[in-house]
């Protein structure tokens, strides 16, 4: 065959075009959201040169296969599972006590897989020192079993230091069990990895291609913060392991973000969500480890753990149905605001209420598509009510939610596709009026360094970068 004929050329262009309609064909049918079946069909038609491998990597064509491959590795994790006689909340005593508050969020106790526990302790970590603080400690004092799950390890300072503590412990006997993500953590080099293992450490890496069909994708990223030790003190939040979370980045710091401590029964949730992503890693379990008793007082907590192989979009309903909950107040933090139809709804109608409804969002971009696509809905949403601000000091990555008086959500999930639909998120729902407090004057300090976004603001921003909002807008489901 002659490839520089033109009749080649002309070939090459119809097929590419003809695959182009196909995969947008395939896109309407498959993909959840109609903006992403807009955002995919409407490109993949008109410009299939530059968006069929796009596609082909972060598109629906092998989405169904991995769900399908996620699902039956969840029945094999709960089935064995099962056989340990793990699941702690069979115990009358361990049940969640009567709330009002929890009782608004009526649709929580069948969202979430896990249910609502009572006589848990929760403390608030603000920023990154206090946090790798708290979590160094709690592993120094490990004496049987550490689990580790983040979505990004770098291989610097404190990547080093978390290592050197791993391999201190793995010394003394103690099992340990590291897990992270395969595309959050694409620069960790295998060096780091393979020390660990060498000193007993089990490692692994989340990746979400496994089988012919899914080699292509690393659209599904397991997003989620986990340490749980011993079985009795565990952590999640928005921190990952980098120097960045520390200040690490002239550009973005001081980094703003939040962790919270955990101790109660709650922890076996904790344990049960980094037992079902490493057997998916692994097709092993972890140990599973439970305290011989529970202190008698407490808060109640329940873990929301999310996910792409969910049966329903959990992550995008639970602020949906949280923002519903609200009869007073709705505060929210989120590094990305690129809300769904629903939730966007579930804020107008919120301010319709009389609720107070604000939104904290970064003055600072790290990634400057997602930045443009925020700010237009920061835009919008100031239009319907909503009081929007951006944090001055530094980039806010704190994914907080805050509800009336009593319900506060701190944990991985932010406002956007990604979170809502493609990543495994984790969040720490609370009921307790006392931590509610804490978590409200600590948001209060967060909007004080904060400047509103107003009208004015929408109508000075120049049409050209009004311009490249929208186009961001555009493909902002499929970010």
């Amino acid at each position: 065959m002659d490839f520089h004929s033109p009749y080649f050329l002309g070939y090459l262009i119809g097929i590419i075009q003809l695959l182009g309609i196909i995969a947008a064909v395939h896109a309407v049918l498959t993909v959840r959201t109609a903006q992403g079946s807009i955002a995919w069909a409407l490109s993949l038609v008109f410009i299939p040169f530059l968006t069929l491998i796009p596609y082909l990597v972060f598109g629906r064509s092998s989405f169904d296969a991995y769900i399908k491959a996620r699902r039956e590795a969840n029945q094999e994790m709960h089935v064995a599972i099962a056989d340990l006689n793990w699941r702690p909340w069979v115990q009358e005593a361990l049940t969640a006590k009567r709330s009002d508050s929890y009782a608004s969020l009526r649709a929580m106790p069948q969202l979430g897989r896990m249910p609502c526990l009572a006589n848990n302790q929760v403390r608030l970590l603000i920023n990154g020192a206090a946090t790798f603080e708290a979590i160094f400690a709690a592993i120094k004092q490990a004496r049987k079993i550490i689990l580790v799950q983040f979505f990004i390890i770098h291989d610097d300072k404190i990547g080093r230091a978390l290592q050197a503590l791993l391999f201190e412990k793995a010394a003394e006997g103690v099992e340990i069990y590291v897990l992270y993500d395969k595309v959050g953590s694409h620069g960790l080099p295998n060096h780091y990895g393979d020390r660990l293992s060498e000193a007993g450490v089990h490692v692994r890496a989340f990746a979400t291609r496994r089988g012919g069909l899914n080699r292509f994708q690393v659209n599904f990223r397991n997003h989620r913060k986990i340490v749980v030790v011993d079985g009795i003190t565990g952590f999640i939040g928005g921190h990952n392991v980098g120097d960045e979370y520390l200040g690490g980045n002239p550009r973005l710091s001081p980094w703003r973000d939040t962790h919270v401590e955990i101790s109660g029964p709650v922890i076996a949730c904790l344990q049960e969500s980094f037992a079902e992503d490493w057997f998916w890693a692994s097709r092993q379990l972890p140990p599973l480890v439970l305290p011989d008793r529970y202190a008698d007082e407490g808060m109640l907590c329940q873990v929301l753990a999310s996910g792409p192989a969910d049966p329903q979009e959990t992550c995008s309903l639970f602020f949906v149905e949280a923002i519903h909950a609200a009869s007073r107040r709705v505060w929210i933090t989120s590094p990305y605001f690129i809300p769904d139809e629903a939730v966007f709804a579930a804020l107008r109608l919120a301010v319709l209420r009389g609720v107070d409804v604000r939104i904290l969002i970064p003055s600072r971009p790290d990634h400057r598509i997602v930045y443009a696509a925020s700010s237009l809905f920061a835009f919008e949403a100031v239009r319907a009510g909503v009081r929007m601000f951006r944090y001055l000091p530094g980039f806010l990555h704190q994914k907080v939610v805050l509800i009336d008086d009593e319900i506060s959500a701190i944990g991985s999930a932010n406002m956007d596709n990604r979170s809502f639909r493609l990543n495994f998120e984790i969040m720490l729902l609370t009921v307790d009026n006392a931590f509610t407090q804490e978590v409200e004057a600590m948001l209060s300090e967060d909007f004080s360094r904060a400047r509103e976004i107003t009208a004015e603001d929408s109508r000075d921003t120049h049409r050209l970068q009004k311009l490249g909002m929208r186009v961001a807008r555009l493909i902002s489901p499929i970010l």
